[in-house]
């Protein structure tokens, strides 16, 4: 890691953001983000690792699973710092300078939206609406047993992001600084509160 650290010694107060490449392996069993954030702690860089999924996996709730079991997989093996984002909410939210209102990927009101940025594990065994999911039955003990470990382990959430939003943003971009506590040396600040007005379509 000479190279790097040699890249690095001309930064000192900055803010370096560092877009990592989007195989899940690196970041849930294999040593190299790990040996990668334990160098950088080394140099006294404070971390915070920013996991992204699409609004997207919302269409799917098996796939948004997947990618909520991977974000709890790579929040342990890395053990840093996490915020994970709920990107593209300008797809399932509506948006009126948008000629067409937005929405490409179909409207999606308050409650539903919070289910999946507070997953909700019962998603799995209903399909729309609140129906019994009549997915394979030979599958009903695997959904039972991840149902019953995001129970166990809450450690996922997800903050909404449309970059369409500024307020959105920087709510992001807040929380972000608070979890590495960037800028410390400057007045104390908490991030903004999502009750405040973010997504106000999303949330009738």
């Amino acid at each position: 890691m000479d190279w790097l650290e040699d890249e690095l010694g001309g930064f000192e107060d900055d803010y370096l953001v560092i877009d990592c490449p989007g195989q899940i392996e690196l970041y849930t069993h294999h040593p190299f983000l790990p040996t990668l954030v334990q160098n950088l702690q080394r140099l006294g860089i404070r971390t915070c690792a920013v996991y992204l999924i699409e609004s997207q996996f919302m269409e799917d709730r098996y796939k948004f699973f997947s990618g909520v079991l991977s974000a709890m997989s790579a929040m342990v093996n890395l053990e840093i710092p996490w915020i994970n984002i709920m990107s593209k909410m300008d797809l399932v939210t509506s948006n009126p300078e948008d000629p067409s209102g937005g929405a490409r990927n179909g409207m999606r009101g308050r409650k539903n939206i919070a289910r999946y940025l507070d997953p909700d594990p019962l998603l799995l065994a209903t399909s729309h609406g609140s129906q019994a999911n009549p997915s394979n039955p030979r599958f009903h003990a695997l959904n039972q047993a991840i149902v019953q470990l995001i129970e166990d382990h809450p450690l996922v959430s997800f903050l909404p992001l449309d970059l369409t939003n500024s307020d959105s943003l920087e709510t992001v971009v807040s929380h972000i600084d608070y979890t590495m506590q960037y800028g410390e040396d400057e007045e104390p600040k908490e991030p903004h509160d999502l009750d405040e007005g973010d997504f106000p379509e999303a949330l009738e």
